[in-house]
């Protein structure tokens, strides 16, 4: 146990970021700066602060008013909201922390291009648009089909191909609602269509030299979107030792020295191509997932990188783990939410089955809704290889039924 507190910045859901603030409660007494009062965080930490989060002078106060109390160690946050502002209290406070700059460069995807293209790490051609006008000439630049998506967003929130000219002032108007949500930067980009298989590498960074500790395979949902439906991670994949590298290239070129990083990528005729760099750990249960088919734990490694501390990155088992979303096959109400209870408790391999919308509520499928109002849930497996996970998904897949009735 830490002999002083570390500071963890929103602890985020409790369905998708319960786990990081459990493995973290585990090694560390944690002092919570959140939007709003406990509730299932209250097991976990031992003081918190209660701020406006979106108010950057309000976080920056609640930082110092915990200071105040406790002897810190450091500052963590995996909210992809709250990375710039939490390098901003972590500096503020005299703690280990990447700079604010650096985090503003993974935040913002413009300039991270800029930054891989000065280093030489490959990526996708991309030209900034204010105006359908501007996103016009950018696709005859860059060429058909393209990616139009948000500057600063995350999520896959308002990206989207476009593959016909006939297309793009649907395209740009999409994106632009997706970019105007954001806080930072209400820019868009077209980009570059980069065709092949999109990966993550989680990755682990301490004084300057990243670790590539697990390769992550997505699962999209129907074009021309980018919604994320699915992953698996395999402690054996041999993927990683191709990606690895770039993926260092990468947060080198940022300017990360410490900390964790979800890296996303796609495999273009086999070579890897950078997306972008995010400073944090990866969503959709990933860090979960990483543990359960490698055993390091990701979290409690970015606790002690934020205290300065050298991490474990010694794996503990080989397997693979793999996660699939429920969607509804259209938007409408939930009128049934359903797994077949005999066969959950007989299959051991099938390790949660998780809910997280109610009888009643409306789920909502791009292009009118996004990942926040289309999922009802999500179900996670375990097994000794991909091949086994995925076929276990598709198992598990027979099993549990996600009803709506169309709103009329």
């Amino acid at each position: 146990m830490s002999a002083r507190p570390l500071v963890v910045v929103s602890a985020g859901d409790e369905t998708y970021r319960g786990y990081c603030l459990e493995q973290v409660a585990t090694a560390y007494d944690v002092v919570l700066l959140t939007g709003t009062e406990p509730s299932w965080e209250k097991p976990f930490i031992v003081d918190h602060a209660v701020v406006d989060l979106s108010d950057p002078a309000a976080l920056l106060a609640g930082g110092r008013a915990l200071a105040e109390r406790h002897d810190l160690d450091g500052v963590v946050t995996w909210d992809e909201w709250h990375l710039v502002p939490t390098a901003r209290l972590a500096r503020a406070l005299g703690l280990p922390s990447p700079s604010v700059e650096v985090m503003r460069a993974c935040r913002n995807k413009a300039t991270a291009r800029t930054l891989f293209a000065r280093h030489g790490v490959p990526s996708a051609a991309s030209m900034k648009a204010r105006t359908l006008l501007e996103a016009g000439l950018a696709t005859m630049t860059l060429g058909l089909p393209a990616v139009i998506k948000p500057a600063a967003f995350a999520g896959s929130i308002g990206v989207i191909r476009v593959d016909e000219p006939e297309g793009l002032p649907a395209a740009f108007a999409f994106a632009s609602a997706g970019a105007n949500r954001s806080r930072e930067d209400t820019g868009v980009l077209v980009e570059e269509y980069l065709d092949g298989p999109e990966v993550s590498v989680e990755c682990v960074t301490h004084r300057g030299v990243t670790t590539a500790v697990a390769v992550t395979r997505k699962h999209l949902g129907p074009a021309p979107y980018f919604d994320e439906t699915g992953h698996t991670v395999d402690a054996a994949d041999p993927l990683l030792p191709q990606v690895a590298p770039v993926a260092a290239a990468a947060v080198k070129a940022v300017g990360i020295t410490d900390g964790v990083q979800h890296v996303e990528l796609r495999l273009v005729d086999g070579r890897p191509r950078l997306i972008e760099v995010n400073a944090r750990i990866g969503g959709d249960m990933i860090g979960h997932l990483v543990r359960l088919a490698t055993g390091i734990d990701l979290p409690r490694a970015a606790a002690d990188l934020a205290c300065g501390r050298a991490p474990d990155l010694t794996p503990t088992r080989s397997a693979a783990a793999g996660i699939r979303m429920l969607y509804p096959d259209a938007s409408g109400t939930l009128t049934a939410r359903h797994v077949n209870q005999p066969f959950a408790a007989h299959t051991p391999w099938l390790r949660q089955v998780q809910w997280i919308r109610e009888i009643g509520d409306q789920l909502v499928l791009p292009p009118d809704g996004d990942m926040f109002t289309a999922r009802a849930g999500f179900y996670i497996v375990t097994g000794r290889t991909t091949d086994e996970v995925t076929e276990r998904l598709d198992l598990a897949a027979d099993e549990i039924t996600v009803t709506t009735r169309a709103d009329r």
